[in-house]
């Protein structure tokens, strides 16, 4: 499901996932509750970091999280329990090769996962297989040319750049958050709509600057430093330097703007 994720499998990754997850809480999943008796799919769970919020937010809903690694549904397990969650059951399962019935999901929740494979019209195929007629996709992605900020940093755009090209590389597309509607609508959706949700940091947002432009953002563009080197796509002191510029974002007169893009569709009745 995810073999072609790029930032890794290790604590590091776990940490900043976390970090992820509980920043943008309210911005991306506050308009995401289904009706007690749901059937939901969380396709691509990993280790969990969405699920917690998902499973909180539709305790009645009975929530089931698959992900093709058995280290991250563990660690996803780990924290599902931690929160005292008794609505999400954990299976290790292929989005490609899914062993539900054909309709056995009321909705499907795909968040940050399109953006690692190399087939995601197909993979939006295969999961509207086991949603019902009349059932939701909510899909959730970013789009890292939709990154902007203040001060202006050529380097920090290059070391941007070369996440988004060792991303292409492996197959996936660290753009595709633009490309929501079209593949949604290509996949036979219909009642497709898009909603642009921008993360705005300033000084006067300080939870903000330290969740999301260090500990998410800029520490995922670091994260990719040894591949890019390894790659040849950057010098070692121009990605350096980007890194230090974008960090500098997230000081006090400093400005980060990020936009995350949440598409929600349903299966035709016909």
């Amino acid at each position: 499901m995810k073999k072609n994720y790029i930032h890794g499998y290790h604590p590091r990754e776990n940490i900043r996932l976390q970090d992820q997850a509980s920043t943008l809480a309210e911005l991306l999943h506050s308009d995401t509750a289904y009706p007690a008796g749901s059937r939901v799919l969380e396709a691509g769970c990993g280790v969990g970091a969405q699920t917690v919020a998902l499973a909180r937010s539709s305790p009645g809903a009975s929530i089931t999280a698959i992900d093709l690694s058995e280290s991250s549904l563990a660690e996803a397990g780990r924290k599902a329990a931690a929160a005292g969650l008794t609505n999400v059951q954990f299976r290790q399962a292929d989005i490609f090769h899914l062993p539900f019935a054909a309709e056995a999901f009321d909705h499907v929740f795909v968040c940050f996962v399109l953006e690692h494979l190399t087939h995601p019209l197909e993979a939006l195929g295969a999961l509207q297989s086991v949603l019902r007629k009349g059932g939701t996709m909510t899909v959730i992605e970013g789009d890292h040319g939709s990154a902007y900020f203040h001060p202006a940093s050529e380097s920090a755009h290059r070391a941007i750049q070369c996440q988004v090209e060792l991303q292409r590389r492996a197959g996936g597309n660290a753009l595709i958050g633009r490309e929501l509607y079209p593949l949604l609508c290509r996949a036979g959706f219909s009642k497709v709509r898009v909603s642009p949700r921008m993360v705005y940091v300033d000084s006067s947002r300080r939870g903000l600057a330290d969740g999301f432009t260090r500990k998410t953002f800029t520490a995922m563009i670091e994260g990719v430093r040894q591949s890019a080197l390894e790659a040849g796509l950057i010098e070692e002191e121009t990605f350096d330097r980007g890194i230090r510029d974008l960090y500098r974002t997230a000081e006090d007169d400093g400005v980060f703007c990020y936009t995350f893009f949440k598409a929600v569709g349903e299966k035709p009745l016909k």
